[in-house]
């Protein structure tokens, strides 16, 4: 397995790190760019490396440098709408480490590198000693999210089982504990 370098990023990485995201928005998703979903792409310092009990990991290649996968936490729990008022309650701002944008280019995919990412992720919201809960919700239309997601927690909402199908999205919460 190559050996990524894992790092809080710096504002030096912001750039590497909007690319590697807005890549992901309109490749895997196909939505591109959504301004009132995407905002914290267009300006990740702000919404990472500006708040204390936030942070974006960034992965480097070992060979060339260059960022390729990014994640991000946030103290934001889902809000209502558009998501459904239970999440809303269950997962508050503030005691919610919300997970986002975790993404993997194609080329370095399977090889544990998101598992990695998540793992630190995990252990930054466990020292912050703060939140009580980590969460997060994936678009099961992107090929093997839905899977890499039920590998590592627990579905507490599934959408598609509303009337309807809701949005489609699938909630998860990540267990805090190794």
């Amino acid at each position: 397995m190559r050996d990524y370098d894992i790092r809080a990023a710096g504002p030096d990485d912001i750039g590497g790190a909007r690319a590697v995201m807005l890549d992901t928005v309109y490749r895997d998703f196909g939505s591109g760019y959504v301004p009132r979903w995407h905002g914290d792409i267009i300006d990740p310092a702000a919404a990472y490396l500006a708040a204390d009990r936030h942070t974006l990991l960034v992965a480097l290649d070992p060979d060339d440098g260059d960022i390729v996968a990014t994640a991000a936490l946030d103290s934001r729990g889902p809000a209502h709408p558009p998501n459904p008022r239970e999440l809303a309650e269950r997962y508050p701002s503030g005691e919610t480490a919300q997970l986002r944008r975790v993404y993997v280019r194609p080329a370095h995919r399977r090889r544990g590198l998101a598992r990695r990412l998540v793992r630190e992720l995990v252990d930054f919201a466990v020292a912050d000693g703060g939140y009580r809960a980590v969460y997060l919700h994936t678009d099961p239309a992107v090929e093997g999210a839905e899977a890499f997601w039920r590998s590592i927690g627990k579905v507490v909402h599934d959408e598609r089982g509303e009337p309807g199908g809701g949005q489609g999205i699938v909630h998860f919460e990540i267990p805090m504990g190794r």
